[in-house]
Formats: C-alpha cells, structure tokens, sequence
C-alpha cells in the first residue's frame, strides 16, 4: 500500500476514533433522534456496566495509537471488535445509522491492510 495513503487513512481512522472515544467521557457531540427501543435498552445495559467507559477508553488509546504511530498496529486489531461491534448494533437495532459505522469498519480494514507485515508471525501455520 502507497504509504502516503496508509498515512492519511491512519491519521484519519485515528481521528475519528479518538473523537468518539472522548465524546463518550465529555458528550460533545449531541445524539441525534429517537433510537428504537431495544437500543435504548442495549446503551441502558453498557453505561449501567460501565462496559460504554471502557469502550471510550480502549477508542482513546486505539485513536492516540494511531495518530502517533506507535503500538498502532495492535490497536487496529483490538479496534477491529469495537468496528464489528458498532456495524452489528446498526445492523440489527439502528440500522438507519449504519454509514457511519460501515465507514469505520473499512478505515479499520484499510489500516489492518496497511500494517500486514506485522502480523506475519500472527498468521504464520
């Protein structure tokens, strides 16, 4: 992969997720509409585990990792279940907000890409 364009999609999946990362901690970024009540009751039962603080935490460090390209290869891995996580929960509770979500998903698959000399050992048979 051209590294310029590894460069931009990292810096910009890096971006985007420590943006959404902090908003879970500082809520600046205002929720839009009405969600179906299952989704209600799914952010119910994460925020009341404190499970949506860790996921906040976990997209702070991956979006920090990221951006200055450091342990950035194993946080586009463990970023990978928080990008499946989101493209299921539209999928199947909100699935007018999907774009987004479908749109992180392939920034995550893009990075992946772009750092597959380092998971060679990780494949190897």
């Amino acid at each position: 992969m051209n590294s310029k364009v590894f460069l931009v999609v990292r810096i910009l999946l890096g971006l985007l997720i420590l943006v959404f990362g902090l908003n879970k901690f500082l809520n600046f970024i205002p929720a839009g509409g009405e969600m179906p009540e299952p989704a209600m009751n799914y952010f119910g039962a994460i925020s009341s585990t404190h499970t949506i603080s860790l996921v906040g935490i976990v997209e702070v460090l991956a979006g920090l990792a990221l951006i200055l390209n450091k342990y950035g290869a194993l946080m586009a891995l463990i970023l990978m279940s928080v990008s499946v996580n989101a493209v299921m929960f539209h999928a199947t509770l909100a699935p007018e907000g999907i774009g987004p979500a479908l749109g992180l998903l392939i920034l995550n698959i893009i990075v992946l890409i772009g750092y597959k000399d380092r998971y060679k050992d990780l494949l190897r048979p």
